[in-house]
């Protein structure tokens, strides 16, 4: 029998994006996309266990991400975090619902499927960006990433009251979700911090973390639902812990090594293999308008309150807070297994997605990269 060629090309990715990444000077995150769409346009398919692990990095990279989130930091801007996240969610909603209406023709369902896939911003490529640029601990980094967060709740929660059917799963979930998360404050940190388990070459923290996420990732697949929202809980409640004592911190650092020398990059090279560039080439016009559409409604939706709000990174901002990826695929993927959205729209919105998460997020870098390490907190 043929040995498995699957892992090896993945190999073979992951490493050649890092290398690309050190020689240009940008996210990683980037190549891996792009290397995942080369991979796809040659025949490539991934795997059946390649898809878990991309899911798995998802929620991870969003555990990670509230992780890093302050919440005192929050607190104090969340009137300006709020209302940059309601416009940033709502321009690109109403923006992509008519285009794909009334200008493409979609139906009903397919054009409010594209339109609350395209009003997320991708946490998981502000975060990446973010910490690779080592500006995740800044205070623009960390409202980006609490306004990111808000955005994408609203954009869950859009899904949901439109097209998620709740069962008793869903009630499990939730009660579940949130009973853990009011109790784990008090063992967590205990867990982190236990004398017996720090620096154990096992990393019992790394995976009591990783059991907790799985958990959540099944219950909310049980119920129709999405484990985005409680894995961000999740991370801003244990970022309280990571800040706290010798034994604590390193975990965080264990663990985003851990997740971006394997387990992360799966998420954006299976994104990539997902698009049929045969179906973006016999939709081209739709295409380009669509991701025009989207970018000038973010743009629109966060520029001028960033400007207001954050003016001295307000460039950066609004490039970042325009990437699109993360639930945006999820929300697409829900409508083509849900048969709202035919192959060709799906592959649209999720070519459409992949280059808001590229084109901005090398802009960004390129032209508007903030100079405030002073800021670091």
């Amino acid at each position: 029998m043929e040995p498995d060629k699957a892992p090896l090309i993945a190999g073979l990715l992951i490493f050649a994006a890092s290398v690309l990444s050190l020689k240009l000077g940008l996210s990683v995150a980037v190549f891996e996309i792009l290397l995942g769409l080369a991979a796809g346009s040659l025949g490539l398919r991934a795997e059946e266990w390649m898809v878990y692990i991309a899911g798995f990095g998802g929620i991870l990279l969003t555990f990670l991400a509230g992780a890093e989130v302050d919440g005192r930091l929050l607190k104090e801007n969340f009137r300006q975090a709020g209302i940059i996240s309601f416009f940033s969610f709502f321009a690109p909603l109403a923006a992509g619902f008519a285009f794909c209406r009334y200008a493409a023709g979609w139906s009903a369902r397919a054009a409010a499927i594209g339109g609350i896939a395209l009003s997320e911003t991708s946490l998981a490529m502000v975060y990446s960006v973010l910490v690779e640029t080592g500006r995740a601990g800044t205070k623009t980094g960390r409202l980006l990433m609490a306004c990111t967060f808000l955005t994408n709740t609203l954009t869950a929660l859009a899904l949901s009251a439109a097209f998620l059917k709740p069962n008793f799963y869903t009630a499990v979930f939730l009660v579940i979700s949130g009973a853990f998360l009011l109790l784990a404050g008090r063992f967590s940190g205990a867990i982190l911090r236990h004398p017996a388990l720090s620096g154990r070459v096992i990393e019992p923290e790394i995976k009591y973390i990783f059991f907790v996420l799985l958990a959540f990732i099944y219950l909310a697949e049980l119920g129709s639902s999405q484990a985005m929202l409680p894995a961000f809980l999740f991370g801003l409640l244990m970022s309280g812990h990571f800040k706290k004592g010798a034994a604590a911190a390193p975990v965080k650092n264990r663990l985003r090594t851990v997740a971006y020398a394997f387990i992360t990059p799966f998420f954006f090279i299976v994104a990539g293999m997902k698009v049929s560039l045969p179906a973006l080439r016999a939709a081209a016009g739709v295409f380009a308008a669509l991701f025009i559409v989207r970018q000038a409604a973010k743009f629109a939706g966060v520029y001028f309150f960033a400007r207001k709000f954050f003016p001295a990174t307000r460039n950066y901002f609004t490039l970042l807070m325009s990437t699109g990826l993360t639930f945006g695929l999820m929300a697409a993927l829900f409508g083509l297994k849900a048969g709202f959205l035919d192959p060709a729209q799906y592959s649209v919105l999720t070519g459409v997605l992949i280059a808001s998460a590229v084109i901005p997020t090398f802009a960004a870098q390129r032209w508007f990269t903030p100079v405030e390490e002073e800021d670091i907190i």
